[in-house]
């Protein structure tokens, strides 16, 4: 009998070839104050032992960027973040550098970006950041040269006044009984490490940053040995005995400083933003899941809950959460301007997510927190735009006065293209469409890096 895996098919299913193509055919015009790359990871498995087992989270890492300058789009590639595995299977030397928890079978596949002028792969969980060159060639597992004392995490947040990045991550089986907070400054060396006691190990996917707070999801998804047990790629799931609360950490202080507030059951990936308001109440915009892994334990889109997009205001003196609905809708990927990270937003973009047809994803949405508008820019039918990257315009002062670019996958054709969107005329047709060579299967996150941060190498 053949084992089905909805996360080893079709628009998930791995690619076989690493690709690189040059000037690839665009419809539209690409704005030519884009230079840089637009990056994305996620899990793309070289080879699986046993279908039944194998989670979505679990796959290799492959990193894909499509490189633009002066209004034309040189280059794509993909490649393999290499780890032993990888570099096993296709006659390498598997990379050096340390490997928190001994994870060095799987390299990052969840996210990549720039900072401290180098390009860096990413995941939770317990394993090293994976340094890149410009042209995606893995260098090799790097701690933040020595400074990085266990694991990292996959959606570190940066402060853009002080430019640090902010991480909770854990590990297994380095951290079973805590989360560590940990800094990491403009030049790429740990600054502060702060550890956090927790039990039963939960799965803390992201942060939230304020000005003066590090924003903590201890929620009900956790390690479960009986996965662990049954030989399950990635052993977490739904617990319902572990109560879901949200903590404030002062960035200036210690575990025994945090206010931990209790939620509703729950689950999330992603928040959106947060800032503190005047009277000192915390904002969070988030994408909720009711529940997660409870029938499904080998990814989170096929049987459980939607996310939905909420808001939680926190009060820190009553330790009160009041939450509210946004939309009901199913919306995941969320992002903002960067520039406004840390402070009040005003608008928001997120992808939908779906349960049934031949894609994951559908419209994507801008959401006006001002108004409370919604506006889709809808693909057409059988395609779908994953995680919606806001790009400012240059020398713009509106939040929404930028680029929205989007991987869009389309199940006719089993193609991929990135999509750049006008933010402020958003759901008019894009502006650029950039046929790629192969298909992207459906994954993870990215971002743009202009070339002004991480200089070509």
């Amino acid at each position: 009998m053949t084992v089905v895996n909805r996360y080893l098919e079709g628009q998930m299913a791995p690619v076989a070839d690493e690709v690189t193509a040059f000037d690839l055919p665009v419809s539209g015009a690409i704005p030519t104050e884009l230079e840089g790359r637009w990056l994305r990871n996620g899990p793309n498995p070289i080879a699986v032992a046993d279908p039944s087992r194998h989670h979505w989270f679990g796959g290799d890492g492959m990193v894909h960027a499509v490189r633009l300058r002066g209004g034309r789009a040189e280059w794509y590639r993909n490649r393999y973040v290499r780890a032993d595995k990888v570099a096993t299977m296709l006659g390498e030397t598997p990379p050096a550098g340390p490997a928190f928890g001994g994870r060095t079978e799987t390299g990052p596949n969840t996210n990549v970006g720039g900072f401290a002028g180098r390009s860096w792969a990413l995941v939770e969980g317990g394993g090293t950041p994976v340094e890149l060159t410009y042209e995606l060639d893995t260098i090799g597992r790097n701690d933040f040269d020595g400074t990085l004392p266990a694991a990292f995490s996959a959606h570190p947040k940066l402060d853009p006044e002080t430019g640090e990045l902010h991480a909770m991550t854990y590990s297994w089986p380095d951290l079973v009984d805590r989360l560590q907070y940990v800094v990491v400054d403009r030049d790429g060396r740990v600054t502060k490490v702060v550890d956090i006691p927790v039990s039963d190990m939960p799965m803390v996917h992201d942060i939230s940053i304020t000005p003066n707070h590090a924003v903590i999801y201890d929620l009900s998804v956790t390690v479960r040995f009986d996965l662990l047990e049954q030989g399950f790629q990635l052993p977490v799931g739904w617990n319902p005995d572990h109560p879901s609360r949200i903590g404030l950490l002062p960035r200036s202080g210690s575990a025994d400083d945090i206010v931990w507030c209790e939620v509703e059951q729950c689950f999330l990936f992603h928040p959106l933003n947060a800032y503190e308001r005047d009277d000192g109440h915390v904002v969070i915009d988030v994408c909720r899941y009711e529940n997660l892994f409870v029938d499904d334990v080998l990814g989170p889109f096929s049987v459980d809950s939607p996310p939905t997009l909420d808001r939680w205001t926190i009060d820190p003196v009553s330790r009160k959460v009041h939450e509210e609905r946004i939309d009901d809708r199913a919306h995941e990927f969320p992002r903002h301007d960067p520039r406004v990270g840390l402070r009040e937003h005003r608008f928001g973009y997120t992808a939908t997510v779906g349960y049934e047809g031949p894609s994951l994803h559908g419209s994507i949405y801008k959401t006006d927190y001002r108004t409370g508008a919604l506006t889709e820019h809808d693909f057409g039918a059988g395609r779908g735009g994953a995680e919606p990257v806001f790009v400012p315009r240059d020398g713009s002062t509106g939040e929404d006065d930028g680029w929205v670019m989007v991987l869009v996958h389309d199940a006719a054709t089993d193609g991929a293209e990135l999509h750049i969107i006008d933010a402020i005329d958003f759901a008019s047709p894009a502006v650029a469409v950039i046929d790629l060579p192969q298909r992207v299967p459906i994954g993870f996150h990215g971002n743009w890096v202009g070339d002004d941060s991480v200089p070509p190498a």
